[in-house]
């Protein structure tokens, strides 16, 4: 309808190419407008503040620097703030339990369809939860069988020790003080019932709560 007030959208993504290619579908299409594009994670959080964002279409990886699921815990932490829609190659539950924790609205993956693309859009303007099938089941599975969960703090201090960085380092990149780093990691030993940072990183990549 030509009178309808148009989604305002924010493409996070540090690809270029992909930007190019979500701004083709998205703008193809009625009632959508893409308003801006940001290239890191920080930009994101800076630009979905400005107050004319509806919703924002974020990945998860973005390099070296904030993460997607953190921008999203920070875009979504403000008032009256825009939606977020994951778009992005990764549907492991490492992947889609920390960002749907920190606040994302959906979760698409980047090889979605067109219309599904614009319809979760939609969707996720309206505040209504949009989620890729794959996920969708994932996630039912795992409520289904509840098993050992994580939250996204001990995920994100878990990847980095998979990434063999050291408790100050993890502080540093996180900003935690040192202590609560241990503190995390003492919880993820119990939860994972192991009592190493070697057997944690290796227990929790084969229950699927960390990539490597």
């Amino acid at each position: 309808m030509t009178d309808e007030v148009p989604i305002r959208l924010l493409l996070a993504d540090d690809h270029p190419v992909v930007r190019a290619g979500l701004r083709a579908v998205l703008e193809s299409e009625p009632g959508l407008v893409v308003m801006a594009e940001a290239a890191t994670a920080e930009d994101a959080v800076t630009r979905a503040a400005e107050g004319d964002i509806d919703v924002v279409l974020m990945d998860l990886q973005f390099g070296k620097g904030m993460g997607g699921a953190e921008a999203t815990a920070r875009i979504t932490a403000r008032p009256g703030a825009p939606h977020v829609l994951i778009v992005t190659t990764y549907d492991s539950d490492a992947d889609t339990l920390p960002a749907i924790e920190a606040g994302a609205t959906g979760y698409l993956l980047k090889d979605a369809p067109p219309e599904d693309l614009a319809a979760a859009v939609r969707t996720a303007a309206a505040g209504r939860t949009a989620l890729a099938p794959t996920v969708a089941d994932r996630l039912m599975n795992r409520l289904r069988t509840p098993g050992i969960h994580l939250t996204r703090r001990e995920t994100e201090v878990l990847a980095l020790v998979a990434d063999g960085l050291s408790n100050h380092a993890i502080g540093d990149r996180l900003h935690l003080t040192e202590g609560t780093v241990k503190s995390h990691l003492a919880r993820i030993y119990a939860k994972l019932d192991v009592d190493s940072r070697t057997a944690a990183v290796a227990t929790a990549t084969d229950l699927g709560l960390i990539r490597r």
